[in-house]
């Protein structure tokens, strides 16, 4: 009899896998960003641009003033002008306040007749109150003002030894204008400083209490 051998079967079981180690990670949250402490409004910016406000109008006032008043002077200084012995046509204007003046180094005695003497309503009366006006180094001292009935062309003669006369306008003809003046130079700097106060008090005052909020 034959013997049957059996073949030596040798099964290999796999070995089981380690498990791997899964971990979820979750990613670092980012920082929040930083916030810095909010700026304090309104900002000192608005005092700042009243204040300049101010000097503006300040500047403005004293401008409108000076301008007033060189333009009065310049509009009463003579215009026609004429050695003493002559005898010139003047175109003279009610509206204009016509005046009389003459530039003289020491006194002289002078004398100024206006038209012919035939109306009445042309005549040369004495000022109220001394008035000169100077103009490019030139003084001209108001000798009489002139009376017409309406604008026209008039006539004038005066003499007098080394005397230089004029014919310009009385300095109460540019009144309007010196007060208009006088009035920007007020009313102007006046506004303005009213403004930068109110802004500067109620600026400050609320970021008083924006600072009482934060805190």
């Amino acid at each position: 009899m034959h013997e049957i051998q059996t073949p030596d079967v040798t099964m290999r079981v796999p070995r089981p896998m380690p498990q791997a180690d899964v971990t979820l990670r979750m990613p670092h949250p980012f920082p929040p960003p930083y916030a810095g402490p909010r700026p304090i409004r309104p900002r000192l910016l608005w005092i700042f641009l009243s204040w300049v406000l101010f000097v503006v109008l300040l500047v403005a006032g004293v401008g409108g003033f000076a301008g007033g008043l060189f333009s009065t002077i310049g509009d009463a200084a003579p215009t026609t002008t004429f050695s003493g012995g002559q005898s010139v046509n003047v175109a003279l204007d009610p509206a204009d306040k016509p005046a009389i003046y003459a530039a003289v180094d020491q006194p002289t005695d002078v004398r100024c007749q206006l038209g012919d003497g035939a109306d009445p309503r042309v005549r040369l009366t004495r000022p109220a109150v001394s008035q000169t006006v100077t103009l490019n180094g030139t003084t001209w001292e108001l000798l009489f003002e002139a009376g017409v009935p309406k604008a026209g062309a008039y006539q004038l003669a005066c003499e007098g030894d080394g005397v230089r006369f004029g014919v310009g306008k009385q300095l109460a003809g540019g009144a309007g204008m010196l007060v208009g003046g006088a009035i920007a130079l007020l009313a102007l700097p006046t506004v303005g400083f009213l403004a930068a106060l109110i802004v500067t008090i109620v600026v400050l005052a609320r970021r008083s209490a924006a600072r009482r909020r934060m805190a």
